[in-house]
């Protein structure tokens, strides 16, 4: 995918987070203050959420599958170091969503919301998981209708089969249908702009309504929900650290070159913003060009540590809000399909939104709830971007680490890297 093709973020630095703000304001004092005025608000958020559910399958299958064919071209190409890349990504996210659900084990910043639930929710979830069925559910008999009902997973599983297929059959061949899926997730991102552009508004109608039916219990959740995200991004960040120096550089300075890179990626909620910079940093510290020109674009594709964590905790927030427990079958359904869905939209605005989607509906739990989300999306958008970026600094250096033999030696010397 080109530049001209990644979606355009038209806000400001800090432009989208302040009118989120707002919107999280008015919609505050429309509910306190008028109840009945905050109650109706009920269908901003509920259109803002089938907005999000329309996109959801098109651009999932189209992203994944254009990631598997990518994934089987490179891999035969870039040898060890792909291997070692890949292998990395998902044992990091992996890492990152046992962090929030962990998180969420001790904190449990959910309970107490008291959301009502759909009437065949608490059946649904109680029965726990025919594992026998849920596998012979992934092969569907017709991808078609298994799309448009909204089964994530099945979309899944056949999107990285086509993709692999689609390497296999050889660039020439593939090139046509790669060219429609490219033009068709394109179409996706411009379009998945267009509805974060209106989440203020959403935001709004979200907050309002909340306040006029739940009072202020709302607030402190999801207050807890962001001091809870925060904790578990230090929690990862200092793990990055703890890497640095177990692949055997300088933990401190490495941290201090990557300042600029992740405050880039903090304050402009945009991996791509950072790349130019952070590729910089990383040669500049002695990270060979054929390292981090290879590894870097794949991990701000298929690396997000920082939506992976995002996710786990976001999922079992938005159960716990609707009074129900999640067994361990459950907790690993969101393990599987977050290392999926964290790679499947990386370069949408406000993405993990749509992830979120994915994990909820492959769970069974209502994406109606991410409008509960979506009231702070944008300030938790901001960490795990910032988070992105530093969990991609160690994928680099582990690939050169596992990859370079000898491994040259980091420029430590003289001065710092301006």
């Amino acid at each position: 995918m080109t530049a001209n093709d990644r979606p355009q973020r038209g806000w400001p630095a800090f432009g989208l987070p302040l009118q989120v703000a707002v919107g999280v304001i008015l919609g505050l004092l429309t509910g306190l203050l008028w109840p009945a005025a905050g109650a109706a608000m009920q269908p901003l958020g509920v259109a803002f959420v089938a907005a999000v559910k329309m996109i959801v399958i098109p651009l999932v299958f189209c992203a994944v599958a254009l990631g598997s064919m990518k994934m089987g071209h490179d891999a035969p190409r870039l040898g060890r170091v792909a291997l070692v890349a890949f292998g990395w990504f998902y044992f990091a996210s992996a890492v990152a969503i046992v962090i929030g659900l962990s998180l969420d084990v001790v904190f449990h910043p959910g309970i107490g919301l008291h959301l009502a639930p759909p009437a065949d929710l608490p059946a649904r979830l109680g029965a726990g998981i025919d594992w026998t069925k849920f596998l012979l559910d992934l092969i569907p008999s017709n991808i078609v209708a298994a799309m448009a009902q909204q089964k994530v997973l099945p979309t899944l599983i056949f999107a990285v089969l086509f993709g692999l297929g689609l390497a296999a059959i050889g660039e020439e061949r593939a090139r046509p249908m790669a060219g429609v899926l490219a033009s068709v997730l394109a179409v996706m991102f411009r379009i998945t702009n267009w509805i974060i552009a209106l989440a203020p508004i959403a935001v709004f109608g979200v907050i309002a309504w909340l306040f006029a039916t739940q009072g202020s219990v709302t607030v402190w959740a999801l207050a807890k929900l962001v001091a809870v995200m925060y904790l578990g991004y230090a929690i990862f960040a200092l793990l990055c650290i703890a890497g640095f120096g177990l692949i055997g550089e300088r933990p401190l300075f490495v941290t201090r070159q990557m300042a600029g890179p992740v405050f880039l990626g903090f304050i402009t909620r945009s991996s791509e913003a950072a790349l130019p910079l952070h590729l910089e940093k990383l040669e500049a510290i002695g990270v060979p060009n054929r390292i981090a020109s290879v590894v870097l674009p794949l991990g701000y594709s298929f690396n997000l540590d920082g939506s992976a964590l995002y996710i786990g905790i976001a999922t079992t927030f938005i159960a716990e809000a609707y009074g129900l427990q999640l067994s361990m079958p459950q907790l690993l359904t969101i393990l599987g399909t977050a290392l999926i869905a964290s790679k499947g939209v990386a370069n949408v605005p406000s993405g993990s939104l749509v992830a979120l989607s994915t994990v909820l509906l492959a769970l069974g739990l209502p994406a109606e709830a991410v409008a509960l989300v979506a009231g702070v999306d944008v300030f938790l958008d901001m960490g795990r971007t910032g988070m992105n970026v530093l969990g991609n600094t160690l994928s680099v250096l582990v690939a050169r680490r596992f990859t370079e033999v000898p491994i040259e030696a980091p420029a430590y010397a003289g001065t710092a890297v301006k």
